[in-house]
């Protein structure tokens, strides 16, 4: 074979160990903001009333919570989408798990929200398929900071997207929680954090009942209290229905990965609770 025939490889297109960088570079139109500009007003329409959620009425996720407690980190989340003034789901999950030892939760415009966590995932795992090793926790952290940055002009059209992170720091031993902010910017936090529309409800909760080092049983109940009581005071946000058996959702990450607290314990804490609060 002539060394003429030989193709000279596209270095450009090689993959890299970011799946999201490759996307940004490579092909655009597949990131979930380039799809979501299709949907928005062109140029010289964003005024004021076009922008308001009469017009356009996306579905919002609303309360989402983390904290530590003994034996790694727990995250959790109602069931409720908001549709405007109306209710667009009642059983919508906010709360995923990215990979073996972390999780995220997502609290903004619903459709962008899901999206982000989907992507997320296939970033952690295509990193881990390229390099042989899972990224490091805060790793992990300033990777899903990066796609929030990403977001920012998405964020100018009403299209928020504000995620809560966990994972379990096998170097440092312990549950590690990271929030967010609309440009990206990440930020630690050792204690407890809650977001969405009833979060300030959930962190005055989270504040009476936090304590250090919680056992697993009481940790989840003080999330399904924290959750109930903003469902108490804000509209956007769904409380535990004992009749259609819907429950939050709580996921608890420790030294043996991320595992589900099931229906049934979320059924009896949820049932005990609410009995609790009908007591004179």
């Amino acid at each position: 074979m002539n060394s003429k025939d030989i193709p000279f490889p596209n270095f450009s297109a090689d993959p890299c160990s970011s799946f999201y960088q490759y996307l940004t570079s490579q092909r655009p139109e597949l990131l979930p903001m380039e799809r979501w500009k299709t949907s928005l007003p062109q140029q010289g329409q964003t005024d004021a009333s076009l922008m308001s959620t009469n017009h356009f009425p996306w579905p919002h996720g609303t309360t989402v919570l983390a904290f530590t407690y003994d034996n790694g980190v727990l995250i959790a989340g109602d069931r409720r989408a908001t549709e405007g003034f109306q209710i667009a789901a009642n059983r919508m999950e906010k709360v995923f798990q990215t990979d073996a030892y972390s999780a995220m939760a997502i609290a903004g415009a619903a459709g962008p929200c899901v999206e982000m966590a989907k992507l997320f995932r296939i970033e952690l795992e295509h990193y881990e398929k390229l390099d042989g090793q899972p990224l490091t926790c805060e790793g992990k952290a300033n990777r899903l900071g990066h796609m929030v940055k990403a977001n920012f002009p998405m964020v100018l059209h009403g299209l928020v997207v504000i995620p809560l992170f966990v994972g379990y720091d096998h170097k440092r031993e312990v549950g590690r929680l990271f929030k967010y902010d609309i440009t990206g910017g990440r930020y630690e936090d050792t204690e407890f954090h809650a977001i969405g529309s009833g979060g300030k409800d959930a962190r005055s909760t989270l504040k009476e009942y936090f304590r250090k080092n919680l056992p697993e049983d009481a940790a989840v109940k003080v999330a399904l209290r924290a959750l109930l009581n903003a469902a108490d005071e804000d509209v956007g946000t769904g409380g535990p229905d004992l009749v259609r058996r819907i429950f939050p959702t709580v996921k608890l990450v420790d030294p043996q990965g991320v595992r589900d607290v099931e229906d049934t314990q979320l059924a009896a804490l949820c049932e005990a609770l609410v009995n609790q609060k009908q007591e004179p």
